[in-house]
C-alpha cells in the first residue's frame, strides 16, 4: 500500500527525491482528518512552510472573493500581499508571481468560492522551480480544497436560506403587530424581540424624527450601559445631538457601523461620542423612499460580540418594514385619539351646560334668602325670632334638620348656645372653652366640612377631646367680625344621603356674616369699654417682654463673643484670641529680665489624604480628636489654638528654659501618633510641630507664629512626625524667603520671566512637531533660574498664578518664532482650574496674542482631575470645541484611576521620565510593562503619547520599538529661548 500510494503521489517529470515520499504521505494523512476549511488551510500553510526553498506560507480563503476573506494562520494581511492574492486569482493559469513572493491558486469558483496558497520563498530560489518541485503537494492541495469549500458552499447557502425564512417570518410579525390591538409600548417591546432574533440587540433603541420641528423623539429605548429612561414623549431638538452618531444617521441619511475609530473615519465631519462607549455600534436609518423618518441602532458592550454587513444589511431592510409598521399604529392611535378627544369635548359641553342651568337656579334661590335676611336683620323681632327665622331661610336653601349657633361669652372664656335644633343629641349648656369641635373651629378661624372619618381623625389627633357622635358630614363657619371670632354656625347629618360640600359652605358663610354684623353692633360699646382695660394691660406685659428681651440680647452678645474668639468646629480659641493673649503676654515678658514663654506651630501629617480619601466629615472627626488630646497636654494657663484647616498652635507661658516645650512638643508628637477613630475607621496619623522660644527680637505675636510657622515646615521637610527648634540658620532661611518673595514681585513687574522651548519630535523622523513652553527667571543678579529655586515660594505668597499668565501670554506671542506649523504646550497648575472661567482666560489671552487656537495645547497633572471633576471637564472640553487640545503630563504617577482618563476630552498623554529612565537598566522589565499598558490605553482612546526625559539613544530605540510615536528629552534637545 505505500509503495503504490507513493506511486501517485510522485510529481511528473525528473528530480523527484523519494526521501519526500514520507512528507506527501503525512500531509495526505493531515488533509483527509481535516473536517472544515480552516482546518485544511491551517495544514497546507503547515506543509508548505517546510518545503524547499519557502521561508513562509499562509492560505487565502473566501465563499466570495474578494469579499470576507480568512487567514491560515490568522495574520494582519498587508495591501502587497492581498494584491498578489488578487492576482493569482485573476490569472488564467492560477499563479502571479513578485520579487520573493509567489501566490497559486488552489480552488476558484465563477460564484467567487476559492482560496490562495501565498508563500515568501528564499533569497535565489526562483519561482517557476519552486512552483515545478512543489506540484505534488499542490495538487492534493487543490484536491481538498475543492471539496472542503463545496462543502463550506453548501453550508453557507442552509444558514442564507434559515436566516431568510427567519427575516420572512420576522416581517409577517411586524405587519401583524401594526395591525393588532396592541398598544404602542408592546408594540415596541415585540418589535424588539424580533431584531433581537435576527441578531444580537440586547441594546437597542428606536428615534423617529420630525422634518418640522428639525428633533428627534426616542420612542423606545433599552441600554444595559445607561439605565436611565427617556420619556418616549419628549422630543429632542437635533441641535442637543449635533455631531453624535445619531445626528450623522439623520443627516447623511447612510448605515453606520464599527467600533469608535472605524466610525469616525465613516461620519462626514467631527465624531462627538454621547453616552457610554461601546466595543461596535451598528445604526441604520429608517427611509421612505429617499426621505429619513428616524433610525434604529444596536450596540454592545461585549468585546467577543460584532456586528458584520450582513447584521447592517438585514437591519436596513427590516428598518423600512418597522418605519411602515410604526406609521400604521401611530395613524391608527392618532384616529382613536382624536375619537376620544371630541368625545370628551362633546360631555364637556353637556357639563357646561348642566351647570349653568343648576347655577342659574342656585343664584335665584340665593338672591330670594339674602332679600329675607336682609329683612330679618332690620326688623324688631326678638333674638330667638331671628334665629329661627334664620335657621328657616337655610334649610331653604340645603339640608338643615341639624343646626345651631354657638357664641362665646364676653371675656371669651365660655361658650353658649342660644340656638339649637339636632335630630340626635341634646341642647348643649353654655360651658368653660374647652376641647370641643366646636372649640376647634374656633380655634381654627376659618370653615371646616368634616366628614365623620375626618372627624375620626381630628380626635385621634388630639385636635379636641369629647368625640361625641360623628356625623356623617359636618359643616362650621366661625362668626367673624374683624380680626374677632365671636362664635359659629354649624349644620350637620347624620345619614349617610345628606353630604354637604363647597357650595353649602360657600353659602353658610354668607350667613355667618350677617349673624355676625348684627351681633357686632351690639358688643362695640363693650368692646370700647374692654379696651381700655386691655391697653393698661398690654402695656405691663409689653414691659416685661422688653426686659426679656435685653437679657436675651446680652447673652446673645456674649455668645457671640465666645463665637468670634473661638473655632466652631473645636471650640478651641482661634488665631485672634491667640494673638491677643499673645500680645499680652509678650507685653508682660518685656518688662521682665528674661522672655518666659515659647509658641508650638502644629499641623497634622497628610491631612489632605484623609479628607479626600474619607471625606471632610471623617475629616472633622479626627480634627476634633486632635484637639482633644492637644488640651490633654498642656495646663492652665497655658492656650491651644486653632488657627485654621489642619494648624494649631500652642502658647505655653512660664517655660523657664527650653526643656519644658522641647518636653511638651516630644508629649504631642507621641499622643497623635496613637491610632483614633473617625466614622468608624481606625486612622493612624502624625503632626510636625516647630517651636519658637520667646525673644525679644519679636516685635509681634505675628513674629512669633512666623517663626514657629518657620520651624514646623522644616520638621515636615526633615520627615514629619517629629519636632523642629527656631534657630539662627532658620532666621536667615526665613529672611531669605522674604527677599525672594521681594525679588519675586519685582521680576513680575518688570517683565523678568521668559519661556524656553524645548522641542517633541516624532521619533520615527526626529522631525520637531511641537514644542513645551518651560518657565524661566532671567534673574538679573543670579541669571536664569529654573522653576524649581523659586516655585514654592511663589505659590505660598500667591504669585504663582500671575506669573504663569505673563508666561502663557508671553509664549503664545512668540510661538510663530519656532515654527509656524508648530504647536506649544503650556503647563496649567491645578490652581488655574479652580476658576470656572479659565477656559474663557485661556480663549480670550489666545485670541490677543493672534496665535491660531489649534496651535496651543494645554498640560495637567492627574491630581488635576480629581479636584472638581465636571468642571474640569466641562473646561477641557470648552477648550477642545474652540480647537486647544489636552495633554496628561507625568501620567502613570499621580493618583487618578484608569476610569478617569475617558471621562475627559483628552488627547495626549505624556509618560512620566521615571519611566524612560529605567530603560537600558536592570528595572527594565517593569517600566516597559507600564509603558507598554499605557500606549495601549492610549492609542484604544485614540489618544497621542509623549515619552518625557529621553536621553539616551538606547531609551528612544527601546520606545520606537514599543509603538510610541512621540519624546522629548535631553537627547531630542534641550530647552532654548526664542
Amino acid at each position: 500500500m505505500v509503495e503504490s500510494r507513493s506511486m501517485v503521489l510522485q510529481p511528473e517529470g525528473t528530480g523527484f527525491d523519494p526521501s519526500e515520499e514520507t512528507r506527501l504521505v503525512e500531509f495526505a494523512g493531515d488533509l483527509m482528518e481535516s473536517a472544515d476549511v480552516p482546518a485544511v488551510a491551517n495544514a497546507i500553510a503547515a506543509t508548505a512552510r517546510t518545503l524547499p526553498g519557502c521561508r513562509e506560507a499562509l492560505v487565502l480563503w473566501s465563499l466570495n472573493w474578494p469579499g470576507e476573506r480568512q487567514s491560515a494562520p490568522q495574520l494582519a494581511l498587508s495591501s502587497e500581499r492581498l494584491a498578489l492574492a488578487d492576482a493569482a486569482f485573476a490569472a488564467d493559469d492560477g499563479r502571479a508571481a513578485s520579487g520573493q513572493a509567489l501566490a497559486l491558486t488552489l480552488h476558484r469558483e465563477d460564484d467567487g468560492a476559492g482560496a490562495v496558497l501565498l508563500c515568501r520563498l528564499d533569497r535565489g530560489v526562483d519561482a517557476s522551480q519552486a512552483e515545478q518541485h512543489w506540484r505534488a503537494v499542490t495538487r492534493l492541495a487543490r484536491l481538498r480544497m475543492a471539496a472542503v469549500l463545496e462543502v463550506a458552499r453548501l453550508h453557507d447557502s442552509v444558514e442564507r436560506m434559515e436566516q431568510a425564512e427567519k427575516l420572512q417570518r420576522a416581517l409577517f410579525a411586524i405587519a401583524d403587530m401594526a395591525g393588532s390591538e396592541l398598544d404602542m409600548a408592546d408594540m415596541l417591546r415585540g418589535l424588539h424581540r424580533i431584531v433581537g432574533g435576527l441578531m444580537y440587540a440586547e441594546n437597542f433603541f428606536i428615534a423617529l424624527y420630525d422634518r418640522s420641528r428639525d428633533a428627534l423623539r426616542f420612542i423606545y429605548y433599552v441600554d444595559t450601559a445607561d439605565p436611565d429612561a427617556i420619556d418616549p414623549d419628549t422630543w429632542f431638538t437635533m441641535a442637543q445631538f449635533e455631531r453624535t452618531l445619531s445626528w450623522y444617521l439623520i443627516r447623511d441619511g447612510r448605515p453606520l457601523m464599527g467600533p469608535t475609530h472605524a466610525l469616525r473615519k465613516q461620519v462626514s465631519g467631527k465624531l462627538r461620542i454621547h453616552g457610554p462607549d461601546s466595543p461596535d455600534w451598528l445604526g441604520v436609518p429608517m427611509l421612505r423612499g429617499s426621505e429619513v423618518r428616524g433610525a434604529l441602532v444596536v450596540q454592545t458592550y461585549v468585546d467577543n460580540v460584532r456586528f458584520s454587513a450582513a447584521d447592517q444589511a438585514l437591519l436596513s431592510f427590516v428598518g423600512s418594514h418597522i418605519c411602515t409598521a410604526l406609521e400604521r399604529k401611530q395613524g391608527q392611535e392618532e384616529l382613536e385619539r382624536r375619537v376620544a378627544q371630541r368625545t370628551r369635548e362633546l360631555a364637556d359641553t353637556v357639563r357646561v351646560l348642566n351647570a349653568e342651568v343648576d347655577e342659574r337656579q342656585r343664584g335665584e334661590r340665593l338672591q330670594a334668602a339674602l332679600f329675607r335676611i336682609a329683612e330679618l336683620s332690620s326688623s324688631d323681632d326678638s333674638m330667638d325670632v331671628f334665629y329661627r327665622s334664620v335657621h328657616s331661610i337655610v334649610g331653604s336653601l340645603i339640608v338643615a334638620r341639624n343646626f345651631y349657633i354657638a357664641l362665646l361669652s364676653d371675656d371669651g372664656t365660655h361658650l353658649h348656645f342660644p340656638y339649637h335644633v339636632d335630630e340626635v343629641e341634646a341642647a348643649p349648656v353654655s360651658r368653660p372653652l374647652g376641647r370641643g369641635v366646636t372649640e376647634y373651629l374656633l380655634r381654627l378661624a376659618k370653615p371646616l366640612l368634616a366628614s365623620a372619618a375626618d372627624l375620626a381623625r381630628l380626635h385621634e389627633a388630639g385636635e379636641y377631646d369629647n368625640a361625641g357622635t360623628y356625623s356623617e358630614s359636618w359643616l362650621g363657619v366661625p362668626l367673624t367680625a374683624g380680626d374677632r371670632v365671636l362664635g359659629a354656625i354649624v349644620v350637620q347629618s347624620y345619614s349617610a344621603d345628606v353630604r354637604y360640600g363647597w357650595r353649602e359652605q360657600e353659602l353658610l358663610t354668607f350667613v355667618s356674616h350677617q349673624i355676625a354684623n348684627s351681633l357686632q353692633r351690639r358688643n362695640a360699646a363693650q368692646a370700647l369699654r374692654d379696651a381700655y382695660a386691655s391697653l393698661e394691660q398690654r402695656v405691663a406685659d409689653r414691659t416685661a417682654e422688653l426686659r426679656e428681651q435685653i437679657a436675651v440680647r446680652e447673652k446673645i452678645e456674649q455668645r457671640l463673643k465666645h463665637e468670634v474668639m473661638h473655632d466652631s468646629l473645636t471650640q478651641l480659641p482661634n488665631r485672634g484670641y491667640l494673638r491677643d493673649r499673645l500680645e499680652r503676654v509678650m507685653a508682660r515678658a518685656r518688662r521682665s529680665a528674661q522672655p518666659t514663654f515659647a509658641v508650638l506651630y502644629c499641623d497634622v501629617d497628610r491631612f489632605k489624604i484623609i479628607n479626600d480619601s474619607l471625606g471632610h466629615l471623617a475629616g472633622d472627626e479626627v480634627l476634633k480628636e486632635v484637639a482633644r488630646r492637644l488640651s490633654s497636654c498642656v495646663r492652665e494657663p497655658d492656650v491651644v489654638a486653632r488657627l485654621g484647616g489642619d494648624e494649631f498652635a500652642i502658647l505655653i507661658e512660664d517655660v523657664g528654659s527650653a526643656e519644658v516645650p522641647i518636653r511638651i512638643a516630644q508629649r504631642i508628637i507621641d499622643v497623635i501618633a496613637m491610632p483614633m477613630q473617625a466614622l468608624g475607621k481606625e486612622i493612624q496619623t502624625s503632626t510636625s510641630v516647630g517651636v519658637a522660644m520667646g525673644d525679644r527680637r519679636h516685635h509681634s505675636a505675628d513674629d512669633v507664629l512666623r517663626d514657629a510657622d518657620a520651624a514646623m515646615y522644616r520638621a515636615k521637610k526633615a520627615g514629619r512626625h517629629r519636632f523642629e527648634i527656631f534657630d539662627e540658620a532658620l532666621n536667615q532661611q526665613v529672611m531669605d524667603v522674604l527677599e525672594l518673595e521681594s525679588e519675586l514681585r519685582h521680576a513680575l513687574a518688570h517683565g523678568e520671566f521668559a519661556p524656553y522651548f524645548q522641542p517633541i519630535v516624532r521619533l520615527a523622523d526626529q522631525r520637531v512637531v511641537g514644542y513645551e513652553a518651560l518657565l524661566r527667571w532671567l534673574h538679573p543678579r543670579r541669571g536664569v533660574l529654573a522653576p524649581g529655586d523659586f516655585i514654592r515660594v511663589a505659590e505660598d505668597n500667591g504669585s504663582i498664578e500671575a506669573i504663569d499668565w505673563q508666561l502663557f501670554e508671553l509664549a503664545c506671542r512668540t510661538a510663530d518664532a519656532v515654527g509656524g506649523e508648530h504647536y506649544v504646550t503650556l503647563n496649567v497648575s491645578p490652581l488655574h482650574f479652580r476658576q470656572p472661567d479659565l477656559d474663557q482666560r485661556l480663549l480670550a489671552m489666545i485670541s490677543r496674542s493672534g496665535i491660531d487656537p489649534r496651535r496651543v495645547r494645554i498640560e495637567l497633572t492627574e491630581g488635576t482631575l480629581l479636584d472638581k471633576p465636571q468642571q474640569v471637564s466641562d473646561v477641557l472640553e470648552c477648550l477642545r470645541v474652540a480647537g486647544v487640545l489636552a495633554a496628561i503630563d507625568d501620567f502613570g504617577t499621580g493618583f487618578s484611576s484608569l476610569s478617569y482618563i475617558h471621562r475627559f476630552p483628552l488627547q495626549m498623554l505624556k509618560i512620566d521620565r521615571s519611566f524612560v529612565s529605567e530603560l537600558g537598566t536592570a528595572r527594565e522589565a517593569g517600566s516597559t510593562a507600564v509603558i507598554r499598558a499605557i500606549l495601549t490605553l492610549a492609542h484604544s482612546l485614540g489618544m497621542e503619547v509623549i515619552a518625557e526625559g529621553i536621553e539616551t539613544e538606547q531609551q528612544r530605540d527601546a520606545l520606537l520599538a514599543l509603538g510610541c510615536d512621540h519624546g522629548q528629552g535631553f537627547l531630542l534637545g534641550r530647552p532654548q529661548p526664542i
